[in-house]
């Protein structure tokens, strides 16, 4: 290659007043040398490569120029060049280029550098861009490919601008690349745009645009956008999909559980097409049918299977039966049984192992029990997830000798029980009360070296409260201790066992009384007490349970033990209790639970303290993301109420009333909060007299729901009387009128 020397020592460049010189080749930067127009600032290219872009010396006058000047650094796009010998440091260079940045190509490696310094479209990004003399489509294709992607803001102007450029047509490549772009920066919307420019730029959308947009959809789990993308571009660009897209349109919409749009276009697209189905098409078909539990409709496709194109293969019936196994439709895993069968397919591991599973947990045992024995007769491996299947199910039906049976040929067979097989065991043999059969289990477990969980001990410490054995009780929690597990998370989970069979209260309270004895206690366990008792209205031991904890001081109160005992308080009558556990929790940063709002709430109407409820109300719903909806419409009834219109508010109740919401104190004391604050007390009184002609309130009700009208009345009025005296400054007047002592 002819090049011009240059080096740092060797004469500026003419200028242009000069003559030419008679020979003068410039050299271009892809291309190497070329006749061009002299031009001071177009750096020279001395090879075919990048890294060794070296820039002419800037023109100067032959005047000197003056010491204090500096002149400006030149640009260099060596400088995003990774693989330079000796790179200059670089005008603005990356900060930190991440791996994928160090892949691309110098030239890349500047557009991105600029797109994401400045961060915004604009005259700096236009003008380092003005540096480039030409962006060919494939270095568009590798700056939107980039990563991390670029954001719309950036991407969309770039792509605009690079199809402005003279003799510049964008290909099919950059295309797919924007739209794969508009996708991963969540644009779904804009990225089905990306057909119609293709139309305006003379580039029409083929298949493979429609192949690159449902592919894009499938993935970020859209698969209706993309059969509305898939039904446009079959409309109005004439694209006539092949079969491989249909799967793969099936396969998405049947994944997220659109079995009836698969079929509709499988009905109506795929056959006005012509198309000749696949062995994969009926096989995402089938399994998509199989997912919804449609039976009939399986067996129908699989014969269509048959007879056009081939006999469905094993993985395929596997995959059915599985589907069908996980969704407890046992009945149409038999169906499906025996079209296997019918097709003659030697039948795998997985198979039976997937059939006896699911018949054990669908209460089939006997059934399970005949394939078991089939797959002992064709001398099958059989794995230990069909023995504990067998052993749940057997469990499950109280029989618990023929499970352990399964667990000695299990044993027979070289393989070792795990823990959830003894769990089952243990729970099984607890339930029939064989207590020294569960011991000696547990004994197995600790000595196989497997760590007890709670369903391990749970069911021991059970049966032993039942007989009243709380000497073996507390030996078996000693050996919890010993074997250094949690003993509290263990009495824990006892105690939630215990008391869900009901009745257990006073029991649970002996138990308790001991444990605690011997240090065994926790908040969680007050609390899980205190709930029970609750449930049972037992309410005063609820509260000397919340006492003793208060007393003691070595268990305080949280959250949940406050939103139990707001309950308890409130129905025993003592509000003003309930309200200092609410302060409490105020202070020490709890949220209270929706029983526990609702209750105070409840308590505070009926005492006719109508604006704290109010108040309470407010917070709730600021205060939780799912407050109940009778709190909704009571600030909706409080805001209507300023239009001074019964007859509104009387159309909110109905509205109550039909989406079947209670109409509770709090609905009442909202009408007369509302009426008392922004009209009178006639209006709140109107709307009474239409719920009592409406039979929704009785006489007595609307005569309580009066009384305390007109206490509410008397506070807002000592209040307004109040408010009076302070602004006139007669407070201290008022005070030594009350109490002249």
């Amino acid at each position: 290659m002819h090049t011009h020397e240059t080096s740092s020592t060797s004469n500026p460049p003419p200028p242009p007043s000069l003559p030419k010189p008679s020979v003068l080749r410039k050299h271009y930067f892809y291309h190497g040398p070329r006749a061009a127009r002299f031009s001071p600032h177009r750096p020279i290219v001395n090879s075919h490569l990048l890294s060794r872009i070296n820039p002419l010396k800037p023109f100067r006058p032959s005047s000197s120029p003056s010491p204090t000047q500096t002149p400006p650094k030149p640009f260099s796009f060596s400088d995003w060049d990774p693989h330079s010998p000796s790179p200059p440091p670089p005008l603005h260079p990356p900060a930190s280029p991440s791996l994928s940045d160090r892949r691309l190509s110098p030239l890349a490696r500047f557009i991105l550098s600029s797109l994401r310094r400045y961060k915004r479209w604009g005259p700096e990004i236009l003008a380092d861009l003005s540096k480039l003399r030409h962006v060919p489509p494939p270095l568009v294709v590798e700056v939107l490919r980039s990563r991390p992607p670029l954001s719309p803001s950036l991407s969309t102007p770039f792509f605009l601008w690079a199809g402005k450029q003279k003799r510049f047509r964008h290909d099919y490549a950059s295309f797919n690349a924007f739209a794969h772009l508009l996708s991963l920066t969540r644009r779904p919307g804009l990225a089905d745009q990306v057909p119609d420019l293709m139309r305006m730029h003379g580039k029409p959308p083929t298949e493979k645009q429609l192949d690159v947009l449902v592919k894009l959809h499938s993935q970020t789990g859209h698969p209706l956008r993309a059969l509305e993308i898939f039904r446009k571009m079959r409309a109005e660009f004439g694209i006539k999909p092949r079969v491989f897209l249909y799967n793969r349109l099936f396969e998405a919409l049947i994944r997220k559980g659109h079995v009836d749009q698969a079929l509709s276009v499988y009905n109506n697209e795929f056959k006005e097409d012509g198309l000749k189905e696949e062995a994969i098409t009926f096989t995402i078909l089938v399994k998509g049918l199989s997912r919804v539990g449609r039976v009939e409709e399986v067996v129908d496709m699989l014969e269509q299977m048959r007879s056009r194109v081939c006999k469905p293969d094993l993985f395929a019936y596997t995959a059915m039966i599985k589907l069908m196994a996980d969704r407890g439709n046992m009945d149409g895993c038999l169906r499906i049984w025996d079209e296997m069968k019918r097709d003659g397919l030697e039948i795998d591991v997985m198979g039976y192992a997937t059939m006896v599973s699911g018949l054990c947990k669908d209460g089939k045992v006997e059934k399970g029990c005949e394939l078991f024995a089939e797959m002992k007769r064709k001398k099958m491996l059989i794995d230990r997830s069909v023995y504990g299947s067998l052993i749940e199910g057997f469990v499950g039906q109280a029989r618990v000798g023929q499970a352990c049976g399964i667990l000695q040929e299990m044993m027979d067979k070289g393989y070792r029980a795990d823990l959830k097989i003894y769990d089952t065991l243990i729970l099984g043999l607890c339930n029939i009360g064989r207590v020294d059969k569960a011991c000696k289990l547990f004994e197995i477990v600790v000595q196989d070296g497997l760590k007890p969980g709670l369903e391990t001990v749970s069911p021991l410490l059970v049966l032993y409260a039942d007989l009243g054995q709380m000497d073996l009780f507390f030996r078996l929690v000693d050996r919890v201790y010993d074997l250094s597990l949690p003993v509290i998370d263990y009495l824990t989970d006892f105690l939630k066992s215990f008391l869900d069979k009901g009745g257990k209260e006073l029991n649970a309270l002996k138990i308790f009384d001991e444990m605690q004895g011997k240090g065994y206690c926790s908040v969680e366990i007050y609390n899980i007490l205190i709930e029970s008792l609750y449930k049972v209205k037992d309410q005063k031991r609820a509260i000397s349970l919340f006492e003793e904890m208060k007393r003691l001081g070595k268990y305080l109160p949280d959250s949940g033990t406050y939103s139990l005992i707001i309950p308890c308080l409130v129905e025993e009558g003592d509000v003003r209790e309930a309200c200092s556990c609410y302060n409490a929790m105020i202070e020490r940063s709890y949220t209270p639970t929706v029983n526990a709002y609702c209750s105070l709430v409840k308590g505070l109407c009926k005492i006719g303290e109508i604006d704290p409820a109010i108040a309470l109300v407010r917070d709730c719903l600021g205060t939780l993301t799912s407050g109940p909806m009778e709190f909704k419409y009571a600030l909706t009834i409080v805001n209507v109420c300023k239009t001074k219109n019964p007859d509104k508010v009387v159309e909110v109740l109905d509205e109550m009333i039909e989406l079947s919401y209670p109409l509770e104190e709090i609905t009442y004391c909202a009408i007369i909060h509302g009426f008392c604050k922004y009209a009178s007390s006639a209006e709140a009184r109107k709307v009474f007299a239409v719920l009592q002609e409406r039979g929704v309130l009785t006489e007595s009700n609307v005569i309580a729901y009066e009384e305390i009208l007109n206490e509410h009345l008397k506070k807002v009025t000592a209040g307004l009387v109040i408010s009076g005296l302070k602004f006139f400054g007669l407070e201290s007047d008022l005070k030594w009128a009350t109490n002249p002592d």
